[in-house]
């Protein structure tokens, strides 16, 4: 039967992809948007700025913290790269998110799992790169590859898993190509992307992409169900008849856009236990926007208590961008 050998997790927001000097860029963005999701709660812009006054924010955000904080952050992924690449496995399992990149509003599946032969990455255009946010334009290039690319699937696992989570009571959708979703292009999303050119280093092993809906209600799974999920995912690998090695691989989280790092903490330490309790009395009002993307994480913990694993965190890194407290916190993991 196939070994799962280890686990790795890691943030993938646009401020690892851009030098710190251009993280105010995200900040017009920030205060126009008028749904802050924090503690369970929605504030605007200038609200946060109230929340957090007092808390000294304003020295999180100089340019010498800022370049402190890129590099820890550049050091960890280098960290987890050069782990995966010295552990290489045979096959790899992605546990991502979609944000509408895949699929649309009018279908968004709880759980689902991709067993084509290859997801296809596509490089932006300049008339694509021009509707977004310069902030996100350039975190571009370290999601996507500059040429046309396939990404090799391994579809005779990718059904074993299907077949053996709904056996286990897990209802998923499959997929065998990625549609084009609302933003246009049937790319492998943002989330596998980092990880396929940021981790992997653009060698790509054969792997699995599963996707988790994270952000968009009314069907986004609780943690203690995505929890559950990566329990029996983890039981799934481990009874696919081969002697494969595998790794799984989280991405996304953690909090943002409004970072959280009490909550970061909690979350943390309860996936090092590996204790679905603790997901239970967290209230799921505190997994919105960015944040939900820890949900990714908390799947894999579950695998990874299957495999017997332990999580080992590299680091984690709070990396503010206004004195509202907008940024994200970063953070890097391992499982061995």
């Amino acid at each position: 039967m196939a070994r799962i050998a280890f686990g790795l997790a890691t943030s993938h927001g646009p401020m690892l992809s851009i030098p710190p000097e251009f993280w105010a860029d995200r900040v017009s963005a920030d205060r126009e948007n008028p749904r802050h999701f924090y503690q369970g709660k929605t504030y605007t812009f200038d609200e946060m700025v109230g929340l957090h006054r007092g808390e000294r924010l304003a020295e999180q955000i100089t340019p010498e913290v800022c370049e402190q904080r890129h590099a820890r952050c550049q050091k960890a992924i280098r960290q987890l790269a050069d782990f995966f690449e010295e552990q290489r496995p045979d096959v790899a399992v992605v546990v991502g998110n979609d944000q509408m990149e895949v699929f649309t509003s009018d279908h968004v599946p709880a759980f689902a799992v991709f067993w084509g032969e290859y997801v296809e990455g596509h490089p932006r255009t300049p008339e694509f790169l021009a509707k977004l946010n310069r902030g996100i334009a350039r975190a571009e290039a370290d999601r996507t590859p500059p040429v046309y690319t396939q990404y090799p699937c391994l579809p005779d696992m990718g059904r074993h898993v299907i077949e053996s989570v709904i056996a286990d009571g897990f209802d998923v959708a499959q997929m065998r190509r990625l549609a084009v979703g609302e933003i246009g292009v049937n790319s492998a999303p943002h989330a596998y992307g980092f990880v396929y050119r940021r981790v992997m280093r653009d060698k790509v092993v054969p792997h699995v992409p599963v996707f988790v809906n994270t952000f968009y209600p009314p069907n986004q799974p609780s943690a203690a169900r995505c929890f559950e999920f990566g329990r029996a995912l983890g039981r799934a690998v481990s009874s696919w008849p081969s002697d494969a090695k595998v790794a799984l691989i989280a991405s996304g989280g953690l909090t943002h856009f409004v970072i959280d790092e009490t909550l970061d903490a909690q979350i943390l330490e309860a996936i090092r236990r590996g204790e679905v309790s603790a997901f239970e009395r967290i209230p799921e009002s505190m997994f919105q926007s960015g944040t939900s993307e820890i949900k990714n994480w908390i799947t894999v913990a579950g695998a990874m208590v299957e495999a017997g694993l332990t999580m080992k965190l590299l680091d984690y890194v709070p990396c503010y961008r206004s004195e509202a407290g907008t940024g994200s916190a970063m953070g890097f993991a391992q499982w061995c």
